[in-house]
């Protein structure tokens, strides 16, 4: 369930909820999906991030 500080944003068909208070954390930030022989998962390239762990799901700000 949303909250009424949350943000949606839809793009391609796709939509991702934000909350509020992180939105300032991820802003410039882009979400890739990423299928290969290992698996599926989701890419965060966060241009804002002092560290990211190698398979580039988290992030240091």
């Amino acid at each position: 369930s949303s909250e009424p500080d949350d943000i949606l944003i839809e793009r391609g068909g796709v939509a991702v909820v934000v909350d509020g208070m992180s939105l300032m954390y991820v802003l410039g930030s882009t979400l890739d999906y990423v299928e290969n022989l290992t698996g599926s998962y989701f890419r965060v390239d966060n241009p804002n991030a002092s560290s990211s762990c190698g398979c580039g799901t988290s992030f240091s700000i």
